[in-house]
């Protein structure tokens, strides 16, 4: 069973970024970096890799940060949150570039095997401290967030450049 579930996560993690990829491939520059939303689309298409990234990690102690991140600031996966008036870092990270974010999303979608493999989805905590859920369950949410999101930028794209986005039930290659 064990196999099975795994399969079934990496499928879909590959599937659903797949989907996320698309949406960004074909987001038009204007919209990609448009102020009209209270975040902007490269703004979600990071914060969706981001938290796929992070949380496709053992624990927070395991999560190496992808080259191109900017940490120096407030709310570094790039969607703002509370300003601290204390701080003098900006609130979020500079727009990252569309060929930036494909780089990410192309490193999230090389690394999903290997880091589900390497999970422990007995465990009964996620490995991170905000989040007090059985690791299995904790991936069930990430594939969630990443999915919520993805379908939120392909309805934006819809919506904004009549441009659609590719339904992908799974993410599997073969055999």
């Amino acid at each position: 069973m064990e196999a099975s579930v795994r399969a079934a996560l990496k499928s879909q993690y590959h599937a659903a970024l797949a989907m996320l990829r698309e949406a960004i491939e074909e987001c038009p520059a204007d919209v990609w970096a448009s102020s009209a939303h209270t975040n902007a689309y490269w703004q979600i298409a990071y914060h969706a890799l981001f938290f796929t990234h992070l949380y496709l990690q053992p624990d927070e102690a395991a999560f190496v940060p992808w080259a191109g991140h900017q940490s120096q600031v407030q709310h570094p996966d790039g969607i703002a949150g509370p300003r601290d008036p204390s701080s003098p870092l900006p609130l979020i990270p500079e727009p990252y570039a569309k060929p930036q974010v494909l780089v990410y999303c192309d490193l999230c979608d090389g690394m999903v095997d290997g880091a589900v493999e390497a999970l422990d989805l007995e465990s009964e905590e996620s490995g991170f401290d905000w989040y007090p859920i059985p690791k299995l369950e904790h991936q069930l949410v990430n594939l969630r967030h990443l999915q919520h999101h993805a379908a939120q930028l392909a309805d934006r794209l819809r919506n904004e450049a009549g441009v659609g986005v590719r339904w992908s039930g799974t993410g599997r290659t073969g055999g």
